[in-house]
């Protein structure tokens, strides 16, 4: 089954999709997510110049001879510009494989581990009593997990927390906004937060929480110790992960449970994090880091050391993305939890899909593939607009972690 063509798709229904779809000799076709949030343009040339060229002729169904080639046969490896382009081909290549064997994606890898796939959602506000509107929106739209985020007082802009109340998008304008930031004032403030979405919501109900690598170690120390009354399924993203070391003093300070890797490319970005079980959740994605090729051996390793996934899911990926990884999350024995930040009408009218939500859980649908397609003609109606994620500050001015 040789490849024939290997074509870049870019639309923006409201935010910036980058689609590859890999054609071949027998009629069959897959796609892949290659979206880059912020970055589009870059993994498009990437593709279009370098990867769609090297694809044309080659056995479509040789999987992981076709990763290896694009990973081991570059000089250049790694980083998040290549790894969303091979994640874009490995995943429209599983699609591909999957349909030849007339079955859904997660037959193909070795059938499913659960029944459905627990996702959370997010709720946020401008301030505590908004957000405890938005907590408890979300769980009478039947959500078990939320993510809480909230205004802080005094800080003019917040991370996770939308304009007007609408749902968060962060990559808004043309050129980088600029954002600031107050450590002081966040730290004293998120335990009143927590303190009050249980008082109000009680403790059956999981909540998460995304720090978005803004604290030191010491920092984020402190508040994990203070929010372990509140029993958080998860702190996300709690320091930079540059320095990996940060995680060993953060753990010796907190039982709260620790996630990360939205940012992460490879296995090697997470390798020390996992084996020195310095965090209890993983959350690569198949976009980002490799496609389902890479995913599996990423999940496979941390099972050894009773680390579980939970993937990122913010609508910087596509339906595209989406689809994919509730296969995996149905195969994969190791699961915590999927992120769901639900995409706009707009978005989906782009996208055919199989997934489907309920009370709580998704399914991935019975569909051959990975169940997920695109509409070209429709998707050429919105074209692309460059987006930029904010910048961030301190309150003196010095340029911070966004």
């Amino acid at each position: 089954m040789k490849i024939t063509e290997a074509k870049v798709i870019v639309c923006c229904p409201g935010r910036n999709f980058v689609t590859l779809k890999i054609v071949t000799d027998e009629g069959l076709y897959g796609i892949g997510d290659a979206t880059l949030n912020g970055r589009e343009k870059a993994v498009v040339s990437f593709l279009e110049d370098y990867l769609c060229p090297m694809l044309i002729g080659k056995d479509a169904q040789r999987i992981e001879d076709i990763w290896q080639y694009l990973y081991r046969g570059a000089y250049w490896r790694r980083g998040p510009v290549g790894m969303t382009a091979i994640a874009a081909v490995d995943t429209a290549l599983w699609d591909i494989k999957a349909k030849a064997a007339n079955m859904p994606l997660y037959q193909l890898l070795g059938g499913r581990s659960r029944d459905k796939i627990m996702v959370y959602t997010h709720a946020n506000g401008a301030d505590i009593p908004s957000t405890l509107d938005a907590v408890g929106k979300a769980i009478e739209q039947g959500y078990k997990a939320i993510r809480v985020q909230s205004g802080i007082p005094g800080v003019a802009t917040t991370y996770g927390v939308s304009k007007g109340g609408g749902k968060y998008e962060p990559a808004d304008s043309d050129l980088p906004d600029e954002h600031s930031w107050s450590t002081e004032k966040y730290l004293n403030f998120t335990p009143k937060l927590f303190d009050e979405v249980r008082r109000q919501y009680g403790n059956d109900i999981h909540l998460l929480h995304d720090v978005h690598h803004r604290l030191t170690p010491i920092e984020a120390g402190r508040l994990g110790k203070e929010l372990e009354p509140y029993h958080l399924f998860w702190m996300e993203d709690a320091v930079p992960v540059e320095n990996q070391e940060s995680f060993r003093l953060l753990r010796q300070h907190t039982t709260t449970p620790i996630a990360v890797g939205e940012i992460f490319n490879s296995i090697h970005d997470c390798r020390e994090l996992i084996q020195n079980q310095l965090i209890d959740y993983i959350r690569t994605t198949v976009v980002h880091a490799g496609g389902i090729t890479q995913m599996r051996r990423i999940a496979d390793f941390a099972s050894l050391y009773h680390v579980r996934t939970g993937s990122h899911g913010a609508t910087d990926l596509s339906p595209v993305c989406m689809g994919a990884a509730l296969h995996f999350d149905y195969w994969v024995p190791n699961f915590g939890i999927q992120e769901h930040m639900p995409h706009s009408e707009l978005m989906e009218s782009v996208f055919t899909r199989a997934y489907r939500y309920e009370d709580g859980y998704f399914t991935p649908g019975e569909a051959i593939g990975h169940g997920v397609d695109i509409d070209e003609k429709l998707a050429a109606k919105y074209p692309y607009q460059r987006k930029c994620l904010p910048v961030n500050r301190l309150e003196d001015g010095t340029l911070w972690h966004w």
